[in-house]
């Protein structure tokens, strides 16, 4: 049926409750027995006037003027639905009243609950008792009463939020991990937000902090509003709380200032800009504080003095349309030892980038710039590199003699304030082929060609003699033919497959003229099993394997159910008996290579597995020993990690020096929502191995051990962390750090 409101205003109970179902509360924060109006079986009316319902009885008393719709009422006006075991009108007094097992929803999906609402006709005032809200972007509402005023103003009394599941997995009620409770809840909907007085915080059903002023937004948007704070001890800074405060600027720009306080320093301001803007995003945030600084990293603090210090911190990246993009990002400290004072970043080196790119099918286009700034000990600044730029251009074309041709453009120019500058620019091009033999081989041929022209001045500031290359112009040309060949073999093997696939490959390269040239992005150089069979094992451009070698190995790969194996194993022969440019321990500089490896098993998801290894041609030493070990399920697991590099390297070579190091760390679940984690990180690197370690053989680093609380609504931690190595003013000692957030609650 279709009536007018003047006809019958049993609509109202809809325009009400739909205005209390955004924000109000109830006590009872338990789910309802009622069911909520499931959509109109017929097309709604066209006129806002009219509502359509639909009961199992309508009866009018003459005497009282009273209209009675019994037997499951539906109610629907204008995309908002009611559903009742009974709705009265009395034509008199113009009083609306809806009971038994009230459900309304509107239009947003938010659903209310009561035991009965009562309202006038005005339609700007009413009552509802024991009202639930649940709404739909997460959280509920309940209160005992609430009333609603002439201007939509919805006020609750005796109130409770919470935005946690009341109910386990099994279905079954459970109190909220927290709640609020307040003597009174005020929804302002031209504000869209939630207002508390007299309110109190319970955790865990206890009620702990009293909180006499406190709002929240309503919806899904972020909103102006104090956010979690940090509480933390450390031994060098003392006490810290940090109190974030966000404001929402525009619905896609918002500003976070954090004001950290201090029991042994001076206060410290923090600021965080956000937005999101039609071609991408960027956020920049900044540190402030006044406060002691040492000028460079010490084991033994020097004098010190009051000083500025800070942190920049600015990234972004914009899609200017399907194919081209600009990225940046700014990274800037006061000194050395600022970040890791207030346990900022761990980072020793700060890396500022400015990039554009173009892609698409077949090309790329890069122009890049960085420059970085050192926070190690030790190091100058003026010898870090700054790049102005790097452009790298690159195009593919497929079918070329039946194979694929990819070219290259490449441009760098290096400079520094106090050590060499270079400048380098090459082309090359290089041709692939790709066949299968009837008898199963995979077989690839290449040929590639490229040419150089280097500029160096300053090289006498290169320390490292290999790495400078000569000064002024020098020119050089690379050339190499290939062939790799892969036979796979493949069978059933224990219920599962099992693949064995034996690999050849010969590259020939006549004399390239390395140590002409300067050495800038190849210095990192070590046999390991990504790289045995590349094209050039060298990392970056400025350094080329030449000669002829002969490479050959094996891939091993097992598949059972739950259980998986993948092994790759092999070493190369050097057909010239000249010296290389490879240094001495990087298991290149022999006609024989070391042997190197890599192991990987899986268990379903419970074990991981990965070992690297390289062991010495001649007496089969373990020159790299890598392990990577995660045993456990996603609550309880432990992870496991062990380095050691014995290749007996010069300690000048910076990038090539040995070192031993150990890692553990892990969780276990207890009880439902508990668990304790911990890590830890030891330096096992002696000074026989680095004679400018820090350690001697056994040195912790770090560890971390703590305890969690989390479920759906709540982390609630406490972690205690030391740190082993003194830095400067960032002092080794113990941390504490307590951990609380809640969901929906807080912005």
């Amino acid at each position: 049926m279709n009536f007018t409101r003047s006809a019958f205003l049993a609509g109202s109970a809809i325009l009400f409750a739909l205005a209390a179902a955004s924000p109000a509360g109830a006590q009872d924060l338990q789910d309802r027995q009622a069911t909520p109006p499931p959509p109109a079986e017929t097309p709604l009316p066209t006129d806002p006037d009219q509502v359509q319902f639909s009961a199992g009885t309508l009866e009018y008393d003459q005497d009282t003027d009273t209209v009675t719709a019994t037997g499951d009422v539906r109610m629907y006006r204008e995309g908002n639905k009611l559903r009742a075991d009974q709705v009265t009108w009395n034509r008199k007094t113009g009083k609306v009243v809806a009971t038994g097992n009230i459900a309304v929803t509107n239009p947003q999906g938010d659903v209310a609950y009561g035991d009965r609402i009562d309202l006038t006709d005005s339609l700007k005032d009413g009552v509802v008792d024991n009202m639930l809200v649940v709404l739909q972007q997460g959280g509920r509402l309940a209160a005992v009463k609430g009333y609603r005023d002439e201007n939509g103003v919805v006020t609750l009394k005796m109130a409770a939020y919470t935005p946690c599941a009341v109910t386990d997995a099994g279905g079954c009620p459970k109190n909220p991990s927290w709640k609020i409770t307040a003597v009174k809840v005020v929804y302002r909907p031209d504000r869209e937000r939630i207002y508390y007085t007299g309110a109190r915080f319970h955790l865990f059903g206890l009620a702990t902090i009293p909180l006499p002023k406190l709002s929240n937004p309503v919806g899904g948007d972020a909103d102006s509003g104090l956010l979690s704070p940090e509480i933390r001890y450390t031994r060098t800074n003392g006490f810290e709380i940090a109190a974030p405060y966000y404001f929402r600027l525009a619905p896609n720009r918002g500003l976070t200032v954090t004001p950290h306080v201090y029991s042994s320093v001076a206060p410290m301001a923090q600021a965080q800009y956000e937005a999101l803007v039609t071609k991408g995003a960027y956020r920049v945030t900044g540190y402030a504080t006044v406060s002691p600084k040492v000028d460079f990293l010490s084991t033994v603090p020097a004098a010190s003095r009051s000083a500025f210090r800070g942190y920049f911190d600015a990234v972004g990246r914009f899609q200017l349309d399907p194919n081209w993009s600009v990225a940046a990002s700014l990274r800037l400290t006061t000194d050395r030892t600022f970040l890791r004072r207030y346990d900022i970043s761990g980072d020793d080196r700060l890396r500022s980038t400015v990039s554009v790119e173009r892609i698409d099918a077949n090309s790329y286009i890069g122009i890049t710039g960085w420059a970085t700034q050192t926070l190690r000990l030790g190091d100058r600044q003026g010898l870090q590199p700054i790049a102005l730029p790097e452009i790298d251009y690159r195009r593919r074309i497929d079918g070329l003699a039946g194979g694929r041709v990819a070219l290259q453009l490449n441009t760098l120019g290096v400079t520094r304030t106090a050590g060499q500058d270079t400048q380098r620019a090459f082309a090359s091009a290089r041709w692939d082929l790709r066949r299968l033999t009837p008898w199963g081989q995979e077989v690839t041929l290449t040929a590639y060609a490229r040419g150089d022209i280097y500029n160096a001045d300053d090289i006498l500031a290169t320390t490292v003699a290999s790495y400078r290359g000569r000064s002024g112009i020098h020119t050089r040309g690379i050339a190499a033919l290939a062939l790799d060949v892969k036979w796979p073999f493949v069978g059933a093997f224990m219920g599962g497959t099992q693949r064995i696939t034996p690999r050849f490959q010969i590259v020939a390269s006549p004399p390239a003229g390395n140590l002409s040239v300067p050495n800038e992005d190849a210095r990192a150089v070590d046999l390991e099993d990504s790289n045995l069979f590349a094209l050039n094992r060298f990392p970056g451009y400025d350094r080329w394997e030449d000669s002829t070698r002969f490479t050959i190995g094996v891939n091993y790969a097992l598949d059972l159910p739950g259980v998986a194996i993948n092994a790759t194993v092999g070493e190369s022969y050097r057909l010239s008996s000249k010296p290389t440019i490879f240094p001495d321990g990087t298991g290149l500089t022999d006609r024989w290579s070391d042997i190197v490896g890599r192991t990987e098993v899986r268990v379903r998801d419970f074990v991981s597995f990965v070992h690297r290894y390289r062991l010495d041609k001649d007496n089969f030493a373990v020159r790299r020993n890598e392990i990577d070990a995660t045993i456990g399920s996603k609550k309880t697991y432990v992870l496991l990690g062990y380095l050691r590099l014995n290749r007996n390297i010069a300690p000048t070579l910076e990038d090539l020096r040995d070192r031993e190091e150990a890692r553990v760390g892990g969780r276990v679940a207890f009880a439902k929502f508990w668990s304790i984690f911990g890590s830890a990180t030891i330096d096992l690197t002696d000074r026989a191995e680095d004679p400018t370690s820090l350690a001697d053989g056994f040195d912790p680093v770090r560890h971390r051990l703590g305890v969690q609380y989390e479920d759906d609504c709540l982390r609630l931690g406490l972690t205690w962390r030391r740190d082993y190595q003194t830095t400067g003013d960032a002092r080794a000692g113990n941390s504490f750090l307590l951990t609380l957030a809640f969901k929906n609650l807080g912005r």
